[in-house]
């Protein structure tokens, strides 16, 4: 016989549920990120809390603000030459304006096949560039706009990490009484598995966290032997930044290009062909082999799941889909192979 009375206490308390992951939705990035920092960074916060005593709130605002300084420094120096640049922009374009191009290098003619016709471009350039700029006019404002479109982005984003680094500091205070939650939670969902599968979404959720980092800190080192070997100036200061850049996807390239085309200015031509072959097939193509070995070692998913999480995860996530493709493919394997046992001992 229906129970009508505990089936409209289930109904609401699933409307309660979808009301609360409505309410919570527009944070829920924000909220992975800061239960992915604070748990791969977990090991440093039980010493720090061991230090102090087992003040845990202590420990937890000390290890947030050293995230905080960690992330805003950086942002800040980057403001300050972005400006800079703009600044540099500005007066180039204003310059440009008055007196024209200035001389080509050259070695710009000197270029096998196509360097008298570059030349003869870059004079015509110079002889035009007013003109040039005043029929470019018209486009500078969707220029602006699209800068204002990524501007708004970038805003986006920093306010997404601010908000993150607030819930780390709740999650390394709150951390054991939020696992404890969780695993009765499972407990209640499918009981004596739930130990099993809160150690395989932590522990791969720990295994991507290594993959990333441990393939940002290989592909900086391979990038500065590079840039040593090339000859670049500041090269620890672009193996910095090409570890910065590991952690996005495609982002090495935005390190070692840049370098690969100063040498071409300077008229170093091997060495910025040498760059611009190990950039592409060295510092960018270790990512896809480092990764996800480093992801899958120490687990017993299949390498094919991890590589479809990994880059399924990117494509249909974005950078957190790097963590959520991987953890979902693996619970759901762990689940079909829990479901085929039980089937086959039946």
């Amino acid at each position: 016989m229906l129970n009508t009375d505990r089936l409209l206490v289930q109904i609401l308390l699933l409307a309660l549920l979808g009301a609360c992951l409505w309410v919570m939705m527009p944070f829920a990035s924000a909220l992975l990120w800061g239960a992915i920092l604070a748990y791969a960074s977990w090991p440093l916060m039980r010493l720090l809390t061991r230090w102090l005593g087992g003040r845990e709130t202590l420990a937890a605002a000390i290890l947030t603000c050293g995230w905080m300084l960690l992330v805003i420094l950086p942002l800040v120096w980057l403001g300050f030459n972005l400006v800079d640049h703009v600044r540099d922009a500005t007066s180039f374009i204003r310059d440009v304006q008055v007196d024209g191009l200035p001389a080509a290098p050259d070695w710009l003619g000197n270029l096998p096949l196509v360097g008298p016709r570059l030349l003869q471009t870059w004079e015509s350039l110079d002889h035009q560039g007013a003109a040039l700029l005043q029929s470019a006019k018209p486009y500078f404002g969707q220029v602006g706009n699209w800068l204002l479109a990524r501007s708004a982005q970038v805003g986006g984003g920093l306010l997404e990490l601010t908000l993150s680094l607030v819930f780390v500091f709740f999650f390394y205070r709150d951390g054991p009484r939020v696992e404890a939650f969780v695993l009765r939670l499972l407990e209640r969902l499918i009981a004596e598995r739930a130990g099993y599968y809160l150690e395989l979404v932590a522990g791969t959720v720990q295994r991507v966290v290594n993959g990333v980092i441990g393939t940002a800190a290989a592909q900086a080192l391979l990038a500065l032997i590079g840039f040593l070997i090339a000859g670049v100036p500041g090269a620890l200061v672009l193996g910095i930044a090409t570890f910065m850049l590991s952690l996005i996807p495609m982002g090495p390239p935005l390190a070692w290009v840049p370098a690969t085309l100063w040498l071409a200015w300077k008229g170093d031509y091997g060495m910025a062909i040498f760059l611009g072959v190990y950039g592409t097939f060295v510092i960018s193509g270790v990512d896809n082999v480092l990764k996800p070995y480093l992801i899958s070692r120490g687990g017993d998913l299949p390498l094919v799941i991890v590589l479809l999480g990994v880059f399924g995860g990117l494509l249909a996530f974005g950078f957190i889909g790097l963590f959520i493709g991987p953890t979902l493919l693996a619970v759901a394997y762990s689940l079909l192979m829990d479901w085929t046992r039980t089937q086959k001992a039946v």
